[in-house]
């Protein structure tokens, strides 16, 4: 017993080291060339569609990626599924990407505890939700601020790693949460395909005011919850 206790902090020490090397090559090697290549959504389904029916595992792989690295836009990758799949299939397969992508992030953050978080989160950041970690009310709290456009949502799943969450109560919130802003993505890269620019303007010109929205009000937001919370629990 004695031995398996003494090697267990050296086994998350190599997880440690193993995971951040990883995502640490990733985002310095790849990052910008993907930024760039998924910003031509014609050039990005040409490349998808060139691996035939893989090509569906491939588009899941970039939403993966799109998860564990914070600074790529998942806004612009949720479009292509919509561009190459459709509105459904292209909901569907993000929905897969993302769920794998969480499951990583949010266990990884789990193992390793707050040394990944630090690394991978900005101060900033980790001081507006670090409340979370402590709080009763993680759960309802999480739902609402990943529900709200303009909110950091990657940065806050490695957050909520660090939370008293249950694993299957998170990843099923997050998904109900994040699928609104998922479908809508999908829908106007869908309609963009079809060459309705109507419809893409409407959309997104709805989908920018709610982010824009968001981004004022998250502070107020933030602090309303962070307020929320502390009232309860005195």
């Amino acid at each position: 017993m004695e031995r398996k206790e003494s090697k267990y902090p050296k086994f998350k020490i190599l997880v440690f080291l193993i995971f951040v090397a990883v995502v640490a090559f990733i985002t310095i090697r790849y990052t910008p060339d993907i930024v760039r290549f998924i910003g031509n959504l014609e050039r990005f389904k040409n490349y998808i569609t060139s691996f035939g029916i893989a090509g569906i595992l491939v588009y899941i792989l970039f939403q993966v990626i799109h998860v564990i690295i914070v600074l790529i836009p998942g806004e612009i990758i949720q479009a292509a599924g919509g561009y190459i799949y459709g509105t459904i299939f292209g909901t569907i397969y993000t929905l897969i990407g993302i769920f794998i992508g969480i499951v990583i992030v949010f266990f990884s953050t789990r193992l390793l505890g707050y040394s990944v978080v630090k690394v991978f989160i900005p101060k900033d950041k980790f001081a507006k939700f670090g409340y979370l970690i402590n709080s009763p009310k993680a759960e309802i709290i999480m739902f609402v601020l990943f529900l709200i456009p303009g909110i950091p949502k990657d940065a806050l799943t490695y957050i909520a790693g660090l939370t008293p969450i249950r694993p299957l109560r998170f990843l099923v919130l997050c998904t109900v949460a994040r699928f609104p802003g998922i479908f809508g993505s999908c829908y106007i890269g869908a309609n963009l395909q079809r060459h309705h620019y109507i419809t893409v303007i409407v959309v997104s010109a709805l989908a920018v005011l709610l982010f824009i929205l968001g981004v004022i009000f998250q502070e107020r937001i933030v602090n309303y919850l962070h307020r929320k919370r502390e009232g309860k629990s005195n």
